[in-house]
């Protein structure tokens, strides 16, 4: 019992590389992401309980923190996990820690209730201190399916009940 105790740490299996330059293999991976995991729960509690920002990283960091807990084997918890090798995880985590740092600093949340935006409608012309963002040119196949999807859903649609109609 004893040496069960003793050897299976020691005969588990080690990774040699990541196989990613510059992301070396860490020995003591569960660990580490166990008190990420944790650190990330505990300064999340600064975000408002109601932002949708606050309820994602938590779901997925409580998620991943129980698998780290459930298994013992660095293999085990990257098949369970499937967001890739447990250093990438690492690196995902620090993020995450830094991001959240970055958000309380930035407080997007903090807009006043008065606050008004302003709401450009789509033939209005568009003001000069809005930069216009021109995107490339779509593929033509993408043409062609929304062109395909178009006609068919108008097809599909009974006389009675078009907008135009109304």
């Amino acid at each position: 019992m004893f040496l069960r105790a003793i050897a299976r740490p020691l005969l588990a299996r080690v990774k040699e590389t990541t196989g990613i330059v510059g992301l070396e293999v860490e020995p003591n991976a569960r660990e580490l992401l166990i008190r990420l995991y944790t650190k990330t729960l505990k300064e999340i509690q600064a975000v408002p309980e109601d932002e949708g920002y606050r309820k994602a990283v938590e779901s997925f960091t409580k998620h991943r923190l129980n698998v780290c807990q459930e298994e013992h084997d660095w293999e085990a918890i990257e098949k369970r996990l499937g967001c890739g090798q447990v250093e990438e995880l690492i690196e995902e985590a620090r993020d995450e820690l830094d991001l959240i740092g970055k958000m309380i600093e930035w407080d997007p949340w903090g807009v006043p209730d008065d606050y008004e935006c302003e709401v450009i409608e789509n033939d209005a012309p568009v003001p000069k201190h809005v930069p216009l963002h021109r995107p490339g040119p779509l593929p033509e196949e993408f043409y062609k399916t929304l062109e395909a999807a178009t006609s068919s859903a108008k097809k599909e649609v009974p006389a009675g009940t078009s907008s135009e109609s109304q």
